[in-house]
């Protein structure tokens, strides 16, 4: 019941982002529709709580009073973490914007006041310039203010007239789809919009990769990290896969838009704002989170970005100890070795990179090295499908670092890039494709053969030293296909055979002519034949 409400309400939700986009990018309308379910899910959420609260005094909170709805805000504030007027409700902007009323002007009052009602309180960071992308008077909403007003009005209408809630799973729900809608918004943007959002099956093994323990058992994590989290998706899935109800996240985001999103995505799902600690700025030059270590660390970081490669990052503590930073034009070891130094001895790394960092050469081949042979933090190289992330179709892989390794004498290898569904603009990982990768990771060198072969391969440090610490799966996974031999004899006997039956096949045709008279239109001799 509540799975077809979700697709339900997913459909829902998709057809009013088709229907009143127009010709506004998706990335841009993402920020308007985004933003006003989340309007809509902290109003609806405040009103509930408000009006438990007032159970006893027999009323509900749109009918308090000024002394009463006081009380409550310092209520709200301290436990919510926000506070709404029973006149700034969702539902009663709704009402107005049903009645064509001009609601811009109060509108954009509401979303200030929000931001505003947490100024003292300890969530204020986790509020602050939340909406600020919903300019209200921006002309990509139409021409002029009524213009402007009709279209939001819509949106406020069709939004309160769907029902969010089914057997209080209401956060579930409303979380969810927000992040599905989000999901398509990225898939339908391409490049740009795929940059914060990672496919739900790769965050899938991602999240599994770091929930396991040394004996493929589920591992008790206590905080999370992902340096480049975009709008939160991944960081949430991590949560769902290790069960936990008391889980720290900390990311950090520098696109401010994206920044936004996960604030939001994070608060939709029902983690309190005193749970998270996510930051706006560039991870590799602005860092947020230094003094921290984390039992999990997650990320699927821009691929082949540029960054500064200042040579001061050489005395930076992340990098220092390696001699050599990444290149300039290819940071993705720059973030490796930010992740690896914000792990605790005990936690679990896995990020997706580029292939390219497998065996190019010059620092990264240094880096390569340090990271294998001096720190031995390397635990898997998992290669992944083409054409599974939005907007590229360069091959990946995942990468799994551990400081504490059980299996500190090989490193596991899996090529599962020839096991996807293909897809029309994008392949896909099915739910089979993410169960064998993990199988095969967790079980590792007791896999069965039948399992392992052209599949995965448990590599000896030694191994990997020969090959110059060239990291290339396929020099560690034989995935090549033997055609079968041809056999030259069946060949001739074949060919002998369908000769004979071509020549009586001209024969009987000559037969014919001559029934009819007429000249055979071809010699019948061997040789023709």
């Amino acid at each position: 019941m509540v799975r077809e409400h979700q697709q339900e309400l997913q459909k829902q939700l998709w057809n009013i982002a088709n229907t009143l986009r127009g010709n506004m990018s998706a990335d841009d309308f993402r920020d308007y529709i985004l933003g006003l379910i989340f309007y809509k899910y902290l109003s609806d959420k405040l009103n509930r709580y408000c009006d438990e609260l007032l159970t006893e005094d027999g009323i509900k909170f749109v009918q308090t009073d000024d002394e009463l709805i006081k009380e409550l805000r310092d209520e709200c504030v301290e436990n919510l973490g926000y506070f709404i007027a029973p006149t700034q409700l969702f539902s009663s902007l709704a009402k107005r914007g049903e009645k064509s009323e001009f609601v811009l002007d109060e509108l954009s009052r509401v979303l200030n006041d929000i931001e505003q009602s947490t100024t003292s309180a300890d969530s204020a960071d986790d509020f602050n310039g939340l909406f600020e992308e919903l300019d209200l008077n921006s002309s990509k909403l139409g021409k002029n203010p009524d213009a402007r007003n009709k279209l939001i009005c819509q949106v406020l209408v069709h939004l309160e007239n769907i029902d969010f809630q089914i057997d209080n799973t209401e956060i579930d729900l409303l979380g969810d789809a927000y992040e599905y809608l989000i999901g398509q918004f990225a898939s339908g943007a391409g490049k740009k919009a795929g940059e914060f959002y990672t496919p739900q099956q790769v965050s899938k093994i991602l999240a599994k990769l770091v929930s396991l323990s040394c004996e493929g058992e589920e591992r008790d994590v206590k905080s999370v990290y992902d340096p480049t989290c975009g709008s939160g998706s991944l960081l949430l899935r991590v949560a769902r896969e290790v069960k936990s109800t008391n889980l720290e996240f900390c990311g950090q985001e520098q696109n401010p838009s994206t920044f936004n999103l996960a604030r939001m995505n994070m608060l939709m799902h029902g983690v309190r704002y005193d749970k998270f600690d996510i930051k706006n700025d560039d991870t590799l030059e602005h860092p947020m989170h230094l003094d921290k270590r984390f039992d999990a660390v997650v990320a699927n970081p821009p691929f082949s970005a540029n960054w500064s490669a200042n040579d001061l990052h050489l005395n930076d503590e992340r990098f220092a100890d390696y001699g050599k930073l990444a290149p300039k034009t290819k940071a993705d070891f720059a973030f490796v070795l930010h992740m690896v130094h914000q792990l605790n001895e005990t936690g679990t790394l896995a990020v997706v990179v580029p292939h390219g960092i497998l065996f190019r050469g010059a620092a990264e081949g240094h880096i390569r090295k340090h990271l294998i042979e001096n720190k031995n933090y390397l635990d898997a190289v998992i290669g992944l499908p083409a054409g599974i992330f939005f907007g590229t179709g360069i091959p990946t892989c995942i990468l799994v670092f551990k400081k504490t390794r059980q299996h500190a004498d090989n490193v596991l290898f899996i090529d599962a890039s020839n096991h996807f569904e293909k897809g029309k603009a994008q392949n896909h990982l099915r739910d089979s494709d993410v169960d064998r990768i993990i199988e095969a990771y967790s079980k590792r060198e007791q896999l069965e053969p039948e399992k392992a072969d052209k599949y995965s391969h448990v590599a000896e440090l030694s191994e990997i030293a020969e090959n110059d610490y060239n990291l290339n799966i396929p020099r560690y996974v034989d995935t090549f296909e033997e055609e079968d031999a041809v056999d030259l004899d069946a060949v001739a006997t074949d060919l002998t055979e369908l000769e004979t039956k071509m020549h009586s096949v001209d024969e009987d045709i000559a037969d014919f002519c001559s029934q009819l008279n007429i000249k055979a239109p071809f010699p019948l001799n061997k040789e023709q034949v």
